[in-house]
């Protein structure tokens, strides 16, 4: 542990602003080299944040679904939402099914570049590779114009 604060101090010495938290902070343009060939529909920089937003306070209202295996056996049992998954999962394979079960389902879904935001988006300290957002009343206004957007999102296919 000593190291990373020696590491942290050497760097605020050197006048780099790029470390969060001990982790360099990459910018929307670093992230996208990152994704995987079949992340389609990927949300525009302003949608993402938005749909970043919209996790946390899911999250808050207790109205989220956080992960593989969860969101998979929601998606079986029939619950609706957003789902929002992460475009640099690897390998892609775990989660290259779930686009089809949505579009089975008529579920709007969308990729964001980074499962680590994707995660801290939701509270935790952990990566994300999906969630999945339920409609909540706290925020309904938000879920039907992030579902309407990302419905417009031009798919690559």
């Amino acid at each position: 542990m000593g190291k990373s604060k020696k590491a942290d101090v050497s760097q605020e010495e050197n006048g780099n602003d790029s470390m969060v938290d001990g982790q360099n902070k990459l910018s929307w343009e670093d992230k996208i080299q990152y994704l995987s060939p079949i992340a389609s529909p990927l949300a525009p920089k302003k949608l993402t944040k938005k749909l970043y937003k919209m996790v946390g306070k899911a999250q808050t209202s207790k109205s989220i679904r956080k992960g593989i295996k969860e969101v998979q056996k929601s998606l079986r049992k029939g619950e609706k939402g957003i789902v929002v998954l992460a475009g640099d999962v690897s390998p892609m394979d775990i989660i290259s099914h779930i686009p089809v079960v949505c579009e089975e389902a008529d579920i709007p879904y969308c990729y964001t570049p980074s499962k680590q935001d994707l995660g801290e988006s939701c509270g935790s300290k952990r990566q994300a590779c999906m969630v999945m957002i339920k409609k909540h009343d706290s925020y309904a206004d938000d879920f039907d114009e992030m579902s309407s957007k990302i419905g417009e999102i031009p798919t690559s296919y």
